[in-house]
């Protein structure tokens, strides 16, 4: 579901755009919502339902949102809502006695519909000159689902959390990639997305816990084919890139992670990943307008492939043309790189 409403000719003026907005994100989250910026309010959310586990994008010019001890009692959907903050900052207060937390960009925030929170969330540029941003990624999650109790999490429950580095890393990149990708989506392939997040939150959180016990074997080895997907993506430009070398980074033999890597990409083996990785960046690459001066052979070195041949019989294989062909049919009537 994608929801603007962009006030102004064609929109709703900015009270309404305001309140329509919130009557959409209440459905997810049971909260009060204010802005500083009601009367030229503009906000977006596009919302992805994977199974139990729902995934919003939110964009808007500034944020306040308080769950009262009232609230909580009155109703408790029992689930956690976790927040990525992609840009702008925000502060956060919980109940539990814990000192504010400041949010930056690139930084995680987990509460709990059973505990009272109020976060702000702004845009420190933010001159009067032009409409503020703050722009995040969400996700509301069943307590159940997660193998850590909340006795557990309560530890982590309003902290700020890294997400630049480790399983955060790899949390934050699958969110971002899921929403980008989402409306590419089948209907069918929701609920195992929706348990992919599961996992990957809850080997993040155990891992903060120091209490990876709690994890299921399918929760660690879930985790370990995201984290060799994002290796892969990372060094598709090196033409070393090879099974054992993906297999002693991550610390396990190469039978083990061909199986495992197999049993949770429906049939694909590794091999077959990094080939079609490496032969969808060349046909994103050789098609991009921004690259059009880079020589072909420049574009085959980004993407594995130091040698010329090999490179045009492998992309002629999977694409059915030559790499100057496709290049020539994506950039018509512009001179191109040989």
């Amino acid at each position: 579901m994608v929801v603007e409403n962009p006030s102004g000719e064609g929109g709703l003026p900015g009270q309404e755009s305001f309140e329509f907005w919130r009557e959409v994100i209440g459905r997810s989250r049971a909260a009060d919502m204010t802005s500083d910026h009601v009367e030229t309010f503009t906000g977006q959310v596009r919302q992805h339902q994977l199974g139990p586990v729902t995934v919003l994008r939110m964009s808007v010019p500034s944020l306040r949102v308080r769950r009262t001890g009232r609230m909580v009692r009155r109703v408790d959907d029992e689930s956690y809502h976790l927040t990525l903050l992609t840009r702008g900052r925000g502060v956060a207060q919980g109940a539990l006695p814990r000192p504010e937390s400041a949010l930056a960009e690139g930084s995680f925030h987990l509460m709990s519909s059973s505990v009272p929170y109020d976060n702000l969330f702004f845009d420190p540029s933010d001159s009067g000159r032009q409409q503020p941003r703050v722009e995040a990624l969400g996700v509301d999650i069943p307590m159940s689902l997660l193998p850590v109790s909340p006795d557990r999490l309560r530890a982590v429950i309003g902290r700020v959390l890294p997400g630049r580095e480790g399983s955060g890393a790899l949390l934050a990149q699958f969110l971002i990639g899921l929403d980008r990708q989402g409306a590419a989506l089948r209907p069918v392939e929701a609920p195992g997305l929706g348990m992919a997040v599961v996992d990957l939150l809850s080997a993040w959180l155990a891992r903060e816990l120091e209490c990876e016990q709690a994890l299921t074997p399918e929760t660690c080895h879930r985790e370990l084919v995201e984290s060799v997907r994002a290796f892969v993506r990372r060094n598709l430009h090196d033409p070393t890139l090879a099974l054992p070398v993906i297999a002693a980074a991550h610390h396990v033999s190469l039978s083990h992670l061909h199986r495992l890597f197999t049993q949770y990409s429906g049939g694909e083996t590794l091999a077959a990943f990094i080939r079609r990785q490496r032969m969808d960046k060349a046909h994103r690459d050789l098609a991009d307008l921004a690259l059009r001066a880079l020589p072909v052979q420049a574009i085959a070195a980004r993407c594995g492939f130091p040698r010329a041949p090999e490179f045009s019989r492998a992309f002629k294989a999977a694409h059915g043309l030559s790499p100057r062909e496709h290049r020539a049919q994506a950039l018509p009537n512009r001179p191109t790189a040989s």
